[in-house]
């Protein structure tokens, strides 16, 4: 099977012709605010039929999986949003879908996933990541599809690195949400490949800095991670497998603070009547804080985020 270190721009490019009428090619618009150091354009993947990038790397490597390895099904491990992309794909194909998710995974996502047909299975968030670990389930049925550890879902991310350099060629740096790494990862592999001068940073919220802690330590790193409403980004680790790519291809880290993640939300709703979950809005949050200069894409991952807690933020809070 092949691993995410041996995904190419072949592979990227061949993903993005196999997702052809699957995934939205998403707009690069400006956003003109007088706080940025820098020009400040938005990829917009909250546009996406699920709300989220998801729909590529999973459509992708089902695709790639076939009818006769899907006819027993899929499953993830997901909080919310990769779930939603298996979901969304399961049914297109016709296959079953089930969905081992974390106990602190958010009502919006759940109902989601439940709509689209997925079963869901709530676990400990240890027990979560462990099945992450493990790529297995006790008594999941079909193929799983990684939501992260995947040269397919890597691949299938990258396509969004082929769109910004198409709308954007002289981009300077490229900023990602980060929770695993197959996001960044894959827009990396497509930038490296094609604007080698570009960078590509991966963002975090400060409550979890697993990103950090790695290349701090120049390994990956079990770190504690505490829950926010930046549910779609962090975990316990950078994973094993994802640590040649990830050590390799990213430029570094850029964290937030919650409160900080919570304005971007807030600025994104009320200027550019974008509506981004707390993760989709970490990279707007970097490049305000971090103050980066030139020509920078921020990528919108997902807005799938709970009403009350949109809410919340609108009013000037940041949700508990």
């Amino acid at each position: 099977m092949p691993t995410p270190d041996d995904v190419t721009i072949a592979d990227v490019r061949a993903a993005r012709d196999r997702l052809a009428g699957i995934a939205v090619r998403t707009p690069l618009v400006r956003l003109d605010i007088p706080e940025a150091a820098g020009e400040i354009w938005l990829k917009l993947e909250n546009l996406q039929p699920i709300g989220s990038f998801k729909v590529r790397g999973s459509g992708n490597a089902m695709l790639l999986a076939g009818s006769d390895r899907l006819r027993h099904g899929v499953y993830t491990a997901s909080a919310g949003n990769m779930a939603q992309g298996v979901a969304w794909n399961a049914r297109r194909l016709g296959v079953p879908c089930a969905v081992v998710a974390p106990d602190s995974a958010p009502r919006t996502k759940l109902d989601a996933i439940e709509r689209l047909g997925g079963r869901v299975v709530q676990v400990p968030y240890d027990r979560w990541w462990q099945t992450m670990e493990e790529r297995y389930y006790p008594g999941m049925d079909g193929v799983f599809v990684h939501p992260v550890a995947d040269a397919a879902v890597v691949a299938g991310n990258g396509t969004i690195g082929l769109e910004i350099l198409e709308d954007l060629p002289d981009v300077d740096t490229v900023l990602v949400p980060f929770g695993g790494g197959g996001l960044s990862c894959g827009i990396a592999t497509a930038v490296r490949a094609l604007a080698p001068n570009a960078r590509v940073f991966g963002c975090e919220v400060a409550t979890a800095t697993s990103l950090t802690a790695a290349l701090a330590a120049g390994e990956p790193r079990r770190i504690e991670r505490r829950a926010s409403f930046v549910d779609g980004i962090g975990g316990n680790g950078v994973l094993a497998e994802m640590w040649p790519l990830v050590s390799t291809l990213l430029s570094g880290a850029l964290v937030s603070s919650v409160e900080q993640i919570a304005n971007a939300v807030r600025l994104l709703a009320e200027r550019a009547r974008i509506v981004a979950e707390g993760a989709g809005a970490a990279s707007l949050a970097a490049a305000l804080h971090h103050r980066v200069g030139g020509k920078v894409v921020c990528v919108v991952s997902g807005g799938n985020i709970d009403a009350a807690k949109l809410a919340t933020i609108l009013e000037g809070g940041v949700p508990s």
